[in-house]
């Protein structure tokens, strides 16, 4: 399959910044085609996002780590999370921006932070079953644990096992 135009264009006009500004804007994943100077530029990463918060896969390592980058993407499509450099698993307001779209990115919090009930309760209204990620400690929790099983009766496999033994618990599974 021949290569779209746009595709050739961007690759002939890499190092070109007006270009590949102007393009990113129409289509963010274009940013994948431009020099690694322009991926590291901010301006242009921040375009490509806007348009495409996935583009953030093509941002440079720099840019991964820059919190207003990240957020930008995070906030709209959740699952880019896991291109955020270590210097941003503290930062628990992008997770939780993170988490509005998709409890699934709990997977790559740090322990901290699956430690933390407000994070893991925002993952489990997402996806419930994602409790299987929170800390042995919140897996104990009967919040948590109630919360996580009205969303699916299966979570039940993935509570600690003192709350397992719990009346409540056990009449939600149908025990």
């Amino acid at each position: 399959m021949p290569e779209r135009r746009e595709v050739i264009e961007m690759k002939k006009n890499t190092d070109n910044a007006e270009y590949v500004k102007e393009n990113v804007k129409i289509e963010g994943g274009l940013l994948e085609f431009a020099s690694e100077e322009l991926r590291d530029n901010k301006e242009i990463v921040l375009e490509a996002i806007k348009n495409n918060p996935e583009a953030l896969e093509f941002a440079s390592d720099r840019l991964k780590g820059d919190r207003e980058v990240v957020y930008n993407s995070v906030s709209k499509v959740g699952w880019t999370y896991c291109y955020a450099k270590d210097n941003l698993l503290q930062d628990k307001e992008l997770l939780l921006s993170g988490l509005e779209q998709t409890g699934q990115i709990l997977y790559f919090a740090n322990q901290e932070m699956r430690d933390d009930k407000e994070v893991v309760m925002q993952a489990i209204k997402q996806k419930p079953i994602i409790i299987k990620f929170a800390s042995n400690r919140l897996k104990e929790d009967k919040e948590i644990g109630m919360a996580a099983m009205n969303g699916d009766k299966s979570c039940y496999e993935f509570l600690g096992e003192e709350l397992k033994k719990d009346t409540e618990i056990m009449s939600m599974k149908g025990m």
